[in-house]
This record gives structure tokens, C-alpha cells and sequence, in this order.
């Protein structure tokens, strides 16, 4: 007897979508006016039945900066100009850990949409760190009042670097915004173990100590001086840093390394190499795992 069974016609199978990057990413474009109204989506939903409204992605950094300058002053931080210290790069990990956080869930939370309506899955994720990175804009621009009216000196020979820094870290964010909400669609505890991960995360990045610190540790301990780039929120974070705070030294310890413009354009390049390599494995692994999504959700 043959162990072999002839498939019945009424039997579907699913086969694996076989896109190319490109074609994928031309998927993605081709549906941008869906991404901006997903954007337009996650702002009203954040402030639904808000007064205020956006202007709370304004408010909350200047409260923010209120509260570390007075609370560090009292504690005694060490660091002159603490609050603008912390400031330069809570802003950058505010849209990491905004961006990753709601990522994750992007498309558990629009299951009714993905079981019904046909578009590239990515749009989604995508849209989350869209939304972050309009209140980064925003909280940056309130930043920016606060530095009028302290008149603190900006470093403008490194303040063209942001942009292209705030744009290599963005590509990261959508890259890994991909994964790990594909992931949370077959693992839902992907989105809990993230939330502790982005805590560790948080003290690995030299944002509450300085840069400087850290390369002293290393040096201490006789470790290479280039580990703390193995984080690659570090080269963003060290961009605003140094155009925003300058170079000041603590107990005879540089905040931050007294090197080139040229230095920090490197370690932006390497962060946009990394993104683009993260992106095209997301693009990939996302291909795979969008193929059976409206059946797990």
C-alpha cells in the first residue's frame, strides 16, 4: 500500500511570499499615505480626550529637566550643567525606548486589521517609530527654548552632525521595530522580556554617567576602549552630547572624549552601516514571518 496521499483539491496551501528587499521596500513606499495616516492614528490615540494635546510631548522634557537639575543639585551630581547633561541624552533614549516599546505590540494591537485588510505588514511598526520620532521633534524643540533662555553655548561645528545621527538611529529603530513585533506575534512574551531588556539597556547607554567615566572603568580594568560603541545608541547619544553640551571635565575626567568632528561623523557612519544591515535582515525575516500572521493572531 502506497503511503503516499494525493493533496485533495479543496485543500489550500499557503505559500511563503519570496520578495526580494527591494520589492518589499517598494511595497512599504507605495503604501506610505496608509503610514502617514497610522502616524496621524497613533498621535490622537496617545492624546485622545487631551486638552493639551501635543504639547505635552513639549511639556514633559522641560518638567523633566526641572526636576533632574533640582534633584541632582541637592544630591550633588558632580556634573556642572547636569540637568542639560541628562537632557542631551534622555531625548535620544526617549525615542529608543518610545519607538522599541510600542513597536512590539504594533501588530498584536491591530489584529482585526491585519486578518482583513491586504498591505505590507511593516507599514505598522513602521508607523510606531514614525510617531515617536514627530515627539522627538517636538521635545527637542522645547529642549532648544530652554537653551535660549540659559544661554547655553551649543557647539554648532558639531550640531549639523544631529540630523544625520537622529536618521541612522531612526533607520535602527524601524529595522528592530520589524523583528521584534514579528517576533511578538508567535511569542507574546517577546513584549515582557523587552521591557526588561530596555531597562539594562538604559544603564549600558551614558546618559545618567558620562562617556568619560566609562572609558576610565575600561581602562582600569585594561578592556578596549572602543566596547561602549558596541551599543549602537551610543554614537547617537554622544552626537547630541557633545553639540549640545560641549566637552566639560569632571574631577579631572572628560565628560565626554575631546576628539574631532571627524570622530563622531565615524562612529554615525558605522551606526548607519549597522542600520542598514539590521534593515535588511528585518526586511527578510519579516518577508518569512508575515506569511502566517492573521492565522496566529
Amino acid at each position: 500500500m502506497s503511503l503516499h496521499r494525493t493533496p485533495s483539491p479543496t485543500e489550500l496551501t499557503i505559500v511563503a511570499p519570496r520578495r526580494d528587499v527591494i520589492t518589499h521596500l517598494r511595497e512599504i513606499v507605495s503604501y506610505r499615505e496608509l503610514l502617514f495616516s497610522l502616524v496621524r492614528k497613533e498621535l490622537k490615540v496617545r492624546y485622545k480626550h487631551s486638552t493639551l494635546g501635543l504639547l505635552w510631548s513639549m511639556i514633559q522634557p522641560l518638567f523633566l529637566l526641572l526636576i533632574y537639575s533640582v534633584v541632582f543639585s541637592v544630591l550633588g551630581g558632580g556634573i556642572p550643567r547636569l540637568g542639560i547633561w541628562i537632557m542631551s541624552g534622555l531625548l535620544v533614549w526617549t525615542l529608543v525606548s518610545t519607538s522599541v516599546t510600542t513597536a512590539v505590540q504594533s501588530i498584536t494591537a491591530n489584529g482585526a486589521l491585519v486578518g482583513k485588510v491586504r498591505f505590507p505588514r511593516a507599514v505598522l511598526p513602521t508607523a510606531t517609530v514614525g510617531a515617536a520620532l514627530i515627539h522627538f521633534v517636538l521635545q527637542f524643540s522645547a529642549f532648544a527654548l530652554v537653551l535660549l533662555v540659559v544661554r547655553q553655548p551649543v557647539d554648532w561645528a558639531y550640531m549639523w552632525l544631529i540630523p544625520f545621527a537622529i536618521a541612522a538611529l531612526v533607520l535602527f529603530l524601524v529595522a528592530l521595530g520589524m523583528m521584534v513585533a514579528a517576533m511578538n506575534v508567535y511569542a507574546r512574551d517577546t513584549q515582557h522580556l523587552l521591557d526588561m531588556l530596555i531597562l539594562g539597556w538604559f544603564w549600558l547607554t551614558p546618559i545618567v554617567f558620562t562617556y568619560g567615566l566609562f572609558l576610565k572603568y575600561l581602562a582600569r580594568h585594561d578592556l578596549p576602549d572602543w566596547l561602549p560603541m558596541l551599543n549602537p545608541i551610543t554614537p547617537a547619544v554622544t552626537v547630541v552630547q557633545r553639540a549640545i553640551y560641549g566637552k566639560a571635565s569632571v574631577n579631572g575626567t572628560s565628560v565626554l572624549p575631546d576628539e574631532s568632528v571627524m570622530w563622531y561623523l565615524r562612529n554615525t557612519a558605522v551606526l548607519a552601516l549597522v542600520a542598514v544591515v539590521m534593515m535588511y535582515v528585518a526586511l527578510r525575516v519579516f518577508d518569512r514571518a508575515e506569511v502566517n500572521m492573521a492565522e496566529s493572531l
